[in-house]
């Protein structure tokens, strides 16, 4: 099938590639909104990513010029208007599940880079810098760390640190009875006031949209550190610097930022910064932030690439798909 990838970058078209076969794949830099829509024009279907706005004004884009599904390369479908698609006739299709370890793994690093001041430490030697003052860190065995959500990223992020030895604490509205021996599942308030650790696993819904705010800042511990490897807009940022300049917040550890759409995922450095608030974040000598790479992994990337080419292949063939969002 004619199909467009919008948000192309070299290991999306190189994963795409090595599994495609049938699928006639075209290739694009370019972010899909209502402006660019217009080039996919006679394209069946169009790949898209995060930080692409698939709302409903690029979605009466897209039907007019003939797409009928749009299959984004992530789990988390948000940025798409799913109930304009339908109306639209336009079906939606994800990535269910691609592959935990790897976005656990990378929380499991955030967690000690902060914990050990890693990253502070790299950059004193490379300024031949050995000095130790300020680098005393702590160890995750004396520590109580909440995992908020425990989806199948969340659940991962049980396991990995069980063998740590540190208590934890998993709050989530359908508890998984194979963590039971890991963790404890407690009540949200319980789980903001007892966490030294909060590290966050859930999609972005009305619901969880600035899950941590003011209000919920000021349950949690005094010189909490929290992670963030889900959704930008699950923190509050302003309520998160808030709490920084405070000392209320003691570490952050972010992939994730909530007006990361035309940050992330390019080349900035020849260019003036101009999202003041994400400035101020990078001043904090305990905040660490990553580019939205916690995903990246060689694995991870051949599974995203396989399941989004079968549900092109399905749609193609049967007019549907499995992995399509049917809520």
């Amino acid at each position: 099938m004619r199909t467009l990838v919008f948000s192309n970058r070299n290991y999306f078209q190189k994963a795409l590639s090595e599994v495609c076969s049938t699928h006639d794949l075209h290739f694009l830099e370019t972010r899909l909104d209502s402006l660019t829509a217009p080039l996919a024009a006679g394209y069946p279907a169009v790949l898209v990513f995060v930080n692409d706005r698939v709302d409903r004004a690029t979605l009466q884009i897209l039907a007019r010029g003939g797409t009928r599904l749009v299959a984004t390369l992530s789990t988390g479908y948000n940025h798409i208007d799913v109930p304009a698609a339908r109306e639209l006739g336009i079906t939606v299709a994800s990535v269910p599940s691609y592959s935990p370890h790897a976005v656990s793994e990378f929380t499991l690093g955030l967690i000690l880079s902060l914990a050990r001041h890693i990253p502070r430490a790299c950059q004193r030697v490379r300024d031949n810098n050995f000095e130790l003052e300020g680098l005393e860190g702590f160890e995750l065995k004396q520590k109580t760390v909440g995992v908020f959500g425990t989806g199948a990223i969340g659940t991962q992020v049980v396991r990995n640190l069980s063998g740590f030895g540190c208590r934890i604490l998993a709050h989530d509205p359908v508890p998984q009875s194979s963590l039971q021996p890991l963790a404890r599942y407690v009540s949200q308030a319980e789980i903001l006031r007892e966490s030294d650790i909060l590290t966050f696993h859930v999609p972005l819904l009305p619901a969880t949209r600035h899950l941590v705010n003011p209000s919920t800042l000021t349950e949690m511990k005094r010189g909490v550190i929290l992670i963030n490897t889900s959704r930008g807009a699950i923190f509050d940022t302003h309520a998160v610097i808030s709490g920084l300049k405070s000392g209320h917040i003691g570490g952050l550890a972010i992939d994730v930022y909530e007006e990361e759409a035309g940050l992330f995922f390019a080349d900035h450095s020849s260019d003036i910064l101009t999202d003041d608030i994400f400035a101020r974040l990078l001043t904090f000598p305990n905040v660490l932030v990553t580019g939205h790479q916690a995903f990246l992994t060689d694995h991870a990337l051949h599974k995203i690439a396989k399941t989004t080419l079968h549900s092109l292949t399905e749609f193609e063939t049967q007019g549907s798909c499995t992995h399509c969002i049917k809520t």
